[in-house]
């Protein structure tokens, strides 16, 4: 739902990873955005009207992204597809950091464009610290990368999950993903992929963020 930049996008690469795929929007000029030769569906109408939906083929599918310019009209379309025609794969776009936390914990999954850019920047501009890249729907359980002094190179990730608590999901390293083991050593460049719970999230950074004593 949502023919703008992000879901005329989404469409698009969809459609090229061979899957079929039906896009809605109430603005009929909002299609211009998909390339001539897009094959999918458009759907004229409200994307959390059910005859909308119903047009749509929402009965036979798989996945639903509420991506339009309004949250009340994105989270009002998600419940309706996930609660009216049990669809379970359902995404909603949601500009409200806050109202983004508590769909997240009644169980819609969505993503809240302005943290998530928010996030973008304060990395580039203060390195250390930690960019979330996932949270359960309840809130409590996050998946960051986090920065890391350059003391702890060398240190075994079993050195690092003793330190910080937090377990290493997997490196980054040379632009591929290592699932590692507590042998493992984080290596000068290594990206740091950390699973935590939310309340431990500020003393991992405040441990990572200083060279480790002779005891880590």
């Amino acid at each position: 739902m949502g023919c703008g930049r992000v879901g005329s996008t989404l469409a698009q690469t969809i459609e090229s990873r061979g899957h079929s795929v039906a896009v809605i929007d109430q603005n009929p000029d909002a299609f211009r955005r998909l390339p001539a030769d897009f094959s999918g569906k458009k759907v004229t109408g409200v994307g959390f009207d059910r005859d909308t939906l119903v047009q749509a083929g929402i009965e036979d599918t798989y996945a639903f992204a509420a991506v339009s310019d309004g949250d009340n009209s994105n989270i009002l379309a998600a419940r309706v597809v996930r609660e009216t025609f049990q669809v379970e794969n359902v995404v909603a776009r949601i500009y409200d950091p806050a109202r983004a936390e508590i769909y997240q914990r009644l169980g819609i999954p969505t993503v809240a464009t302005v943290r998530w850019t928010a996030d973008q920047v304060l990395r580039r501009m203060l390195p250390l610290g930690a960019a979330d890249e996932y949270r359960d729907p309840s809130g409590q359980v996050r998946l960051a990368q986090v920065d890391y002094h350059p003391g702890w190179a060398g240190r075994t990730v079993r050195r690092i999950e003793q330190a910080t608590g937090a377990r290493v999901a997997y490196l980054s390293r040379f632009t591929e993903g290592v699932l590692a083991t507590t042998d493992t050593v984080l290596q000068e460049n290594d990206v740091l992929h950390l699973l935590m719970r939310a309340q431990d999230a500020d003393r991992v950074e405040r441990v990572l963020a200083h060279a480790p004593t002779k005891e880590d």
